[in-house]
C-alpha cells in the first residue's frame, strides 16, 4: 500500500471514528426513548465551546476540563433534557410530532444560545484531547460499541430497555423504572455527543451552526443500522470515513468535474439520501399530531391588527426600513409550511432548500446565467423561478407518499442538506452572482409596496387551499389519514400538491428575499434556518396564516435589534416547552389568565331584584301544592314538549352479549366495563341530546327472511348489482400466517356478519378487503373486476366504503364537513345526498354545524356511518360499529343497517357483540387461525358454537 494511500485511510478512519460515535450514541438513545435526537449535534458543539473555553480562554488543565464535560456536563445536560423535556411528552402518550418538534426546539436553543454566548464568528483553536493519530478514536468507538452491545444483550438493564421502547406503558405495568432507563439512554446519548464534538473540533471550524450540521449530516449510519444494530452504524461510519477520504485523491474534469468533487467531499450527504430515501423508512408512526381540537376562528380584529402593523414600516427610514423588508419576505417562505404543515399535516425541514432555489434561479435568470434561457427582468425572472422550483417539492413530495413522521422528517431533512452541500456551496453555481430589485422598485419603500402586494397574493393562495372541496381533503388527510383515504381523498395526489404548492410559495418568498438583499447569500438557506422555521411554525400555530407572519416578524426583529441568536434561543425555548403547555403558547396564556382571573359572582340586576321582590310579594303568585302531591320540577316549554321522543325501550331486558368465540363468557352480574379507547363517553342515552335515529322500519322476522344459509327470500332492489367477493385470500406478518386461504361472498341487499377470537384474522380479511393490506395470495373481486391492487380511496370511488374500530372522525371539520366530503369524493352529483345522510343518521339538526371535536362517541359513530353513507355506496364494511355504544344507540343503529340492507346494499359486519350479530346478520362467518371454519344462519351457528363451549 503507497504511502498516500496508508495516510489517507487513516484520515478516513479518524472521520469515520467521529461518524461512527455519533451513530452509536443517536442508536442508544433511540432505543431507550424512541426519540431521534436531532439535538445531537448542538449538543456536541456546546461540550466543545464549553472545553474550549475551561482550556483557551480560561488556561484551566485539559484533563480536568475534558473530565467536567464529558462526565459532568454532557450526562448532566441528557438527563436535564429528558426530566424536563421528554418526560412529559413521554407521559402524555409519545406524540411523536410533538417529539419531533421537542427535540428541533433542543437544537435551535443551544444553537441559539451558544451564538449569543461565545458569537457567531468561527474558532480554530479547539483543544486535541486525543492525537490525530486514529488508533485512539478508533479503540474508543469499539470499546463503547462493544460495550453497549454487551449491556444491552446480556443484563437485565438491557432487557427493560427494550421492553421499555416496545411499550412504555406495558413496561411500567410490568414494574419497570422506564423514567430510570430513559436518562440512562439521554445520558449515554449525550455523553457519545460531547465525545464527538470534542473529538471534532480541533479538526473543523468551531461555530453555532457549522459543528451541529456537521454532526446532524452523518445520522445516515444511524439509518442505515436501522436505528437497531450497533455493529453496522460502525462498520458504515468506517467505511463511508475511508472511502470519503480515498475520493480526495481523484481530480475529474470535463463539465461535470466541480459536482463529482462535490459528491467525493460530502459521502455522508449522499449515504443520508440514499438511507432516507431508498432504504425503508424508520420510526414509521403517523407524523404530525392530528389537532385535537376544533378551529379557532380568528377574530376579526386581528387581521386589522396585522395589516396596521404590516403597514408601519412605510413609514420608517434608514436601516430600520431595510431591515423591515424581510418581513414580508420571510413571511411568504414560512406560509408555504402552513401548507405543507399546517394545512396537509406533513413534517418538511427542507423548505429553506426551495427557498433558497428560488432565489438562486431568480438571480440566474435576472443575470442570463441560466442555461438556455435569456436574461429575463426581474419580476419575469421571479415568476419563472417559481414555475421553475414548484415541479422540484416532488423531491419532498414523492417520499412523503410511503413515508410518515421520524422516515419523513429524515426524507426531507435530507434533501435540505443535499441541496445545500451540491448546490448553493458550489462555486460553479453560485459565485458573483448579484441581483437588483425590479425597475420602479429600487428603493426599499416602493419595494416594501411591491412585497406586501406578493404578501397578498401569497395569503390569498393559502387561503383557498383551507377553504372548499379541497381544503376540506387536505383536513382530512391532516386529522386522520387513512380516514381520509376511506373517504374517497386521493391521498398520495393531495400529498404531492401540498409539497408543490409548499415549494412554490417558498421559492417565491426566497426570490423576493434575495432581491429585498440584492444578493443570494447561500448561508442564508442553510438546513439550519430549515429547522428554526419548522419550529417556529409549529409552536406559534402550524395552521395559523396569522402564526406564520408573527414568526417571521419576531425572527427578522429580535435579531436585528439583538445579539445574533436570540430569536432561536426564544423558538428553542417555545418549542421545548411543548411538552409542559401541548396546545402551544396561546392556549398556556389563556389557561393562565383564566386561572388568574378572579371568580365571578353571579347575581341579579336591580331591575331583577326588584322584579323578584315585586312577584314574592304579589298575592296569589305563589300556587299551593295539595299535601300528598310530588314536590313541583321544572315546567317544560313547549319547544321542549314537542322534542324528540326519547328512545324506544325494548319490550324485555336485552340478554347478556355472548362473549366472543374463544373467550370465557362473563358471569350474568357482570358489569362490562366501557372500553376507554374507543367509548371515553359512555351514557345510558346519547350524551349530546338527540335522540338516537330510529331509522325506517324494521323487516319482517328474520325466519322469513332466510331459507337457507346464504338465502334470502327477500325481494332485493339491488338484484345484479354486483357483490364484493375474495378468493384464496393469505396474508403473512413476519413469518406468522393470519389468513389462510379464505373465501368470502358479500352478497348485496344482506348482512354479513364475521366473528371470532382475537388472532383470528378478522381484521387482517377486512384491511385486504378494504383495501389498507394487500394479501400475499389471493384476489378481492368486486362485480367481475379485480381489485386486489387497487388503493383505498379507489375503491371508495367504486363504491366500497368502510367504517373504523378505531373513530376516523375529522376533529377539525364540522359534523357537516365531514359528511360532504364522503360526497365530494365519491363523485356524487346530487347536492341532496350530504343532507340526507345526516337525516338519516339524525344529525340534521343544531348537530350539522358543530365541530366533530368534543363530540361524544355515539354521535362521532353516526358522523362516520353518515359520511360513508353520503357517498351511495354498494358495498359498506363495518369494523366494530357498535363499539363505544350504549343501549338504545346500538338498537338504532340495527335498525339504520337493516334499512340499508333493505335498499339493496351488501354490508359486511365485524363484531364482537354477538347478541347484535344474532339480532342483525343474515349469514355469520366464524373465524378461527386464518380460516373460516363455519358459515350458516346465525341461530344455527350460534347455537352450535354455545353446544361446543358447553361441551368443552
Amino acid at each position: 500500500m503507497s504511502s498516500l494511500t496508508w495516510d489517507l485511510t487513516l484520515a478516513g478512519l479518524s472521520v469515520g471514528s467521529a461518524a461512527a460515535l455519533t451513530g452509536v450514541g443517536l442508536i442508544v438513545t433511540y432505543r431507550a426513548t424512541g426519540v431521534l435526537n436531532f439535538a445531537h449535534g448542538a449538543i456536541a458543539m456546546v461540550c466543545a465551546y464549553v472545553l474550549r473555553q475551561w482550556v483557551v480562554e480560561w488556561g484551566r488543565p485539559l484533563w480536568a476540563g475534558a473530565a467536567l464535560t464529558l462526565l459532568v456536563l454532557a450526562p448532566g445536560l441528557g438527563v436535564v433534557l429528558e426530566r424536563l423535556v421528554f418526560r412529559p411528552l413521554a407521559v402524555l402518550g409519545g406524540d411523536p410530532a410533538q417529539t419531533l418538534v421537542a427535540s428541533i426546539g433542543v437544537f435551535v436553543l443551544l444553537v441559539g444560545g451558544a451564538a449569543l454566548l461565545w458569537g457567531q464568528g468561527a474558532r480554530d483553536d479547539a483543544p486535541e484531547l486525543v492525537a490525530a493519530d486514529p488508533w485512539g478514536q478508533l479503540a474508543i468507538v469499539l470499546v463503547l460499541a462493544l460495550g453497549v452491545g454487551a449491556v444491552i444483550r446480556r443484563t437485565r438493564f438491557g432487557r427493560e430497555l427494550r421492553a421499555v421502547v416496545d411499550d412504555r406503558r406495558l413496561a411500567v405495568l410490568g414494574g419497570i423504572d422506564a423514567d430510570r432507563v430513559a436518562a440512562a439512554g439521554w445520558a449515554f446519548g449525550s455523553f457519545t455527543a460531547g465525545l464527538t464534538g470534542v473529538l471534532l473540533a480541533p479538526y473543523v471550524r468551531l461555530d453555532p451552526y457549522g459543528l451541529p450540521l456537521l454532526v446532524m449530516e452523518v445520522v445516515a449510519v444511524a439509518v442505515a443500522a436501522r436505528m437497531r444494530s450497533l455493529p453496522v452504524a460502525v462498520l458504515v461510519a468506517l467505511t463511508i470515513g475511508v472511502a470519503q477520504s480515498q475520493l480526495t485523491r481523484l481530480h475529474p474534469s470535463g463539465w461535470g468535474a466541480p459536482l463529482l468533487q462535490a459528491v467525493g467531499a460530502n459521502l455522508f450527504v449522499v449515504a443520508l439520501l440514499i438511507a432516507s430515501l431508498v432504504l425503508p423508512g424508520v420510526g414509521t408512526r403517523d407524523g404530525l399530531p392530528r389537532t385535537a381540537t376544533a378551529r379557532v376562528p380568528t377574530p376579526p380584529g386581528a387581521w386589522i391588527v396585522a395589516a396596521v402593523l404590516f403597514l408601519l414600516p412605510l413609514g420608517f427610514a434608514g436601516p430600520d426600513l431595510h431591515t423591515s423588508v424581510q418581513v414580508p419576505a420571510l413571511g411568504v417562505v414560512l406560509l408555504s409550511l402552513v401548507v405543507v404543515t399546517g394545512r396537509g399535516g406533513q413534517i418538511s425541514l427542507g423548505q429553506a432548500a426551495y427557498a433558497g432555489l428560488g432565489a438562486l434561479f431568480t438571480a440566474l435568470l435576472a443575470a442570463g446565467r441560466f442555461p438556455g434561457l435569456p436574461r429575463l427582468p426581474e419580476l419575469a425572472a421571479l415568476a419563472l423561478a417559481v414555475l421553475l422550483v414548484a415541479p422540484l417539492g416532488l423531491l419532498t413530495g414523492w417520499p412523503a407518499i410511503t413515508r410518515r413522521g421520524l422516515a419523513l422528517a429524515l426524507a426531507t431533512f435530507a434533501v435540505g442538506v443535499g441541496v445545500s452541500r451540491f448546490v448553493f456551496a458550489q462555486p460553479y453555481a453560485t459565485s458573483g452572482l448579484t441581483l437588483d430589485r425590479p425597475r420602479g422598485f429600487d428603493g426599499d419603500r416602493a419595494y416594501y409596496v411591491l412585497e406586501l402586494a406578493l404578501l397578498t397574493l401569497a395569503l390569498l393562495a393559502t387561503h383557498a387551499l383551507r377553504r372548499g372541496r379541497t381544503g376540506r381533503a387536505l383536513a382530512a388527510l391532516r386529522d386522520h389519514e387513512q380516514g381520509a383515504s376511506a373517504a374517497g381523498v386521493r391521498v398520495p395526489a393531495l400529498k404531492l400538491l401540498a409539497f408543490v404548492a409548499g415549494a412554490a410559495l417558498a421559492a417565491l418568498g426566497g426570490g423576493m428575499l434575495a432581491m429585498g438583499l440584492r444578493a443570494f447569500d447561500p448561508s442564508a438557506y442553510d438546513p439550519v434556518r430549515s429547522l428554526l422555521w419548522f419550529a417556529a411554525v409549529t409552536v406559534l400555530g402550524a395552521d395559523s396564516t396569522l402564526g406564520a407572519l408573527a414568526a417571521a416578524a419576531l425572527l427578522v426583529g429580535l435579531d436585528a435589534g439583538a445579539r445574533g441568536g436570540v430569536a432561536a434561543a426564544l423558538i428553542g425555548v417555545l418549542a421545548v416547552l411543548v411538552g409542559r403547555f401541548p396546545g402551544g403558547p396561546y392556549d398556556a396564556l389563556r389557561t393562565l389568565t383564566e386561572r388568574l382571573r378572579p371568580p365571578r359572582r353571579t347575581g341579579l340586576t336591580p331591575l331583577g331584584s326588584r322584579l323578584r321582590h315585586r312577584l314574592r310579594t304579589t298575592p296569589g303568585a305563589q300556587a299551593q301544592t295539595p299535601a300528598g302531591a310530588p314536590a313541583p320540577g321544572p315546567t317544560l316549554t313547549p319547544a321542549q314538549a314537542s322534542g324528540p321522543a326519547p328512545a324506544e325501550t325494548p319490550a324485555r331486558a336485552p340478554a347478556p352479549a355472548r362473549a366472543p368465540v374463544g373467550v370465557p363468557a362473563p358471569s350474568p352480574d357482570a358489569t362490562p366495563a366501557p372500553d376507554h379507547a374507543t367509548a371515553p363517553h359512555h351514557t345510558a342515552a346519547p350524551a349530546d341530546g338527540a335522540a338516537p335515529p330510529q331509522g325506517p322500519p324494521a323487516p319482517p322476522d328474520r325466519d322469513s327472511r332466510a331459507s337457507s344459509a346464504g338465502g334470502n327470500t327477500r325481494t332485493n332492489p339491488a338484484e345484479g348489482r354486483g357483490v364484493l367477493t375474495a378468493h384464496d385470500l393469505h396474508a403473512r406478518y413476519d413469518g406468522f400466517t393470519a389468513l389462510a386461504g379464505v373465501d368470502l361472498t358479500v352478497p348485496p341487499g344482506r348482512i354479513t356478519a364475521i366473528i371470532g377470537p382475537n388472532g383470528a384474522g378478522k381484521s387482517t380479511l377486512f384491511h385486504c378487503l378494504a383495501g389498507t393490506l394487500r394479501p400475499t395470495r389471493g384476489q378481492v373481486r368486486h362485480n367481475a373486476r379485480n381489485i386486489t391492487h387497487l388503493s383505498p380511496h379507489t375503491r371508495t370511488r367504486l363504491g366500497i366504503a368502510r367504517t373504523f374500530q378505531q373513530l376516523a372522525v375529522f376533529p377539525t371539520l364540522t359534523v357537516t364537513e365531514n359528511v360532504r366530503l364522503g360526497a365530494e369524493q365519491g363523485h356524487i352529483e346530487d347536492p341532496s345526498a350530504t343532507d340526507r345522510a345526516l337525516r338519516l343518521l339524525r344529525l340534521d339538526g343544531p348537530l350539522r354545524d358543530a365541530p366533530a371535536a368534543g363530540l361524544p362517541t355515539g354521535t362521532l359513530r353516526r358522523v362516520e356511518l353518515a359520511r360513508a353513507l353520503a357517498g351511495t355506496p354498494s358495498v359498506l364494511l363495518l369494523d366494530e360499529p357498535a363499539a363505544g355504544l350504549d343501549t338504545a344507540e346500538v338498537a338504532a343503529l340495527a335498525r339504520v343497517l337493516r334499512a340499508l340492507a333493505a335498499d339493496g346494499t351488501a354490508l359486511l359486519v365485524v363484531e364482537h357483540d354477538l347478541d347484535l350479530v344474532a339480532d342483525l346478520a343474515d349469514v355469520v362467518h366464524v373465524m378461527t387461525a386464518g380460516r373460516i371454519v363455519a358459515s350458516g344462519l346465525p341461530a344455527h351457528v350460534l347455537d352450535t358454537l354455545d353446544a361446543r363451549e358447553t361441551a368443552v
